[in-house]
């Protein structure tokens, strides 16, 4: 059986797209109807007309899927897909900070769980959290839950931003050593980290985006040679579209291991058996829908 085939039948069979994200394998990133970061997944999960969205990607994504587009059946293919940042922060936890600092607005890292994104005023991703905090009328924000994303916006807005002590521990794991080693060894690279990066990382970059702004910069680029600090799933895409170019990761192994548990044949058992069903809480799922829609109303920055 030619599974890839297989699975782009079974999509037109039962109405349905592939949503990939971009650090999913190549081969799934490969048949895919989009690729792309939460924001860029989120948009086209609000606007496909088919009847059933299937999303490789982690637990989050495919509840902020369905919290856009409630009328539709959204699959995750891999159910154990989790996000251990996402983890770090619970809405009880949150509403304990809530009472701390009343009236400071919340501003939500997408990655998170539906009930974080109901207990919060707005969302943002990697790519618009500048802009989002700036958008808010406040001196105060309260900014969950990766704290490197947040100390990262700090640098560009004049608020106080209140973190919250979670991080991605596959970005977090970059060390200032290892990329200054690199840098030696690779004199002509140019590095090019996530916000994610701890703040010494970020500080020695020279140039820090979202995943999206990794492919337009590189894309853009007349250098050769980059050092990636991102998860090695974005190598698929920067091979494809720049072959003329070298792309070197942070360290070896760059890799989220719960983005790399959907397989081809978890995507063809999820179509088969229309599993595993994400949804959420239709009160919870309306308070969320105005903090990713608020989101959704500010550009991105990069």
């Amino acid at each position: 059986m030619d599974i890839k085939k297989e699975i782009r039948k079974l999509l037109k069979e039962k109405d349905a797209v592939l949503l990939a994200h971009n650090y999913q394998i190549d081969d799934i990133q490969e048949i895919a109807d989009f690729t792309g970061d939460s924001l860029g997944l989120s948009i086209e999960a609000s606007k496909v007309k088919n009847k059933t969205i299937v999303f490789c990607g982690v637990h989050f994504m495919a509840e902020t899927a369905y919290i856009l587009s409630p009328d539709k059946k959204v699959l995750l293919p891999e159910i154990e897909a989790g996000c251990p940042m996402a983890d770090m922060v619970t809405a009880e936890g949150l509403r304990e900070m809530k009472k701390k600092y009343p009236g400071v607005p919340v501003v939500c890292y997408v990655n998170s769980s539906a009930e974080v994104k109901a207990e919060s005023d707005i969302c943002c991703t990697s790519a618009n959290a500048i802009n989002v905090v700036k958008s808010l009328d406040s001196d105060r924000v309260i900014f969950v839950p990766d704290k490197n994303l947040g100390h990262y916006v700090s640098r560009f807005v004049d608020k106080e931003i209140i973190l919250w002590e979670g991080f991605c521990p596959i970005h977090n794991r970059v060390t200032k050593k290892e990329i200054l080693e690199l840098k030696e060894k690779y004199p002509d690279a140019v590095v090019v980290v996530h916000p994610e990066c701890p703040p010494d990382v970020i500080d020695i970059a020279d140039h820090v985006c979202s995943t999206s702004g990794v492919y337009k910069y590189v894309k853009e680029s007349d250098k050769k040679r980059f050092i990636i600090g991102t998860e090695e799933g974005v190598g698929y895409r920067l091979r494809k579209e720049n072959p003329d170019k070298e792309f070197v990761f942070a360290y070896k192994g760059f890799q989220c291991k719960n983005m790399k548990k959907t397989t081809l044949r978890k995507v063809y058992d999820a179509l088969i058996k229309e599993q595993y069903v994400i949804t959420v809480d239709e009160e919870i799922r309306k308070k969320a829908l105005k903090s990713i829609q608020k989101m959704l109303e500010v550009p991105r920055n990069f």
